[in-house]
């Protein structure tokens, strides 16, 4: 049974493939890492408005991600990301992947690290970035 969420400001569909597969038949718990993974970059690139991957100014600190259900060859899951904190350097992004029918398959959070990669530094998060997720993402707040 679907449950009633407030939409996520970002959110992608991804179709299991049989790659994605465990011997058990379903999606394998480190394949949900590559789909939040996914979306985490198809945000930012799309927010910065890249014109390539390498001008994205953050590094992955750390992964959750908590299972709910379990999901199989060939559904569609729509995963949702918005960015949940900001922090002088660093930022959180939080992940709902749900089912094509609306259930809940797992949430998921990760830490980012604003970085230049030029100077080999962390960087503090830069007013610009916080304007443009604030005006993209509106009063979004993660669940």
């Amino acid at each position: 049974m679907a449950e009633n969420v407030q939409p996520y400001p970002y959110t992608i569909t991804v179709e299991v493939s049989f790659r994605d597969l465990d011997a058990l038949g379903h999606v394998n718990n480190a394949v949900y890492l590559t789909y939040i993974e996914t979306a985490r970059i198809k945000y930012l690139v799309d927010l910065l408005d890249l014109k390539a991957l390498g001008e994205l100014p953050v590094i992955l600190a750390e992964a959750s991600c908590t299972y709910k259900s379990p999901a199989f060859f060939g559904e569609r899951l729509s995963v949702g990301v918005g960015i949940s904190r900001f922090g002088a350097k660093s930022f959180d992004m939080a992940y709902r992947i749900a089912g094509g029918d609306g259930r809940l398959v797992a949430l998921a959070r990760t830490v980012q690290v604003m970085y230049d990669y030029a100077a080999a530094r962390t960087i503090a998060v830069p007013e610009a970035f916080k304007s443009k997720v604030h005006a993209f993402q509106d009063d979004w707040q993660a669940p």
